[in-house]
């Protein structure tokens, strides 16, 4: 019962939004402070290994590179999801078998649907 009473409470998720924003305004102000800063002639010059940059910097790279990535990032951490399921096993029983095969599931229905909509191509 009491935990019901705290997750029925919001409360105590206002005053940890508080404590969690004054906290960080507190660093930022003493960083300001504390913080070093350099002054020069040479501040705003754009430093690229030693060489000024010449021609347009900009470099345009395909969509498709960072879809891959952010894939390779869902997956990875599945990925750790499943090493922690695996070795709760005897704890979590038949139940946790079951979500465990439900997660496995949604993992390869997903992993069908981008190679039905190409997009690991």
């Amino acid at each position: 019962m009491v935990i019901n009473k705290l997750v029925l409470n919001y409360n105590y998720f206002i005053i940890f939004q508080i404590f969690a924003i004054i906290i960080s305004c507190i660093m930022m102000l003493i960083s300001l402070f504390l913080g070093g800063r350099s002054y020069g002639l040479d501040k705003h010059i754009p430093f690229e290994s030693g060489i000024f940059s010449y021609g347009n910097t900009q470099i345009k790279i395909h969509i498709k590179f960072y879809l891959i990535a952010i894939f390779f990032i869902i997956f990875d951490i599945e990925s750790l999801y499943l090493y922690l399921w695996s070795v709760s096993i005897k704890i979590i029983k038949f139940e946790g078998f079951i979500e465990g095969m439900l997660f496995i599931l949604t993992i390869l229905v997903t992993l069908f649907y981008l190679f039905k909509m190409k997009a690991l191509d």
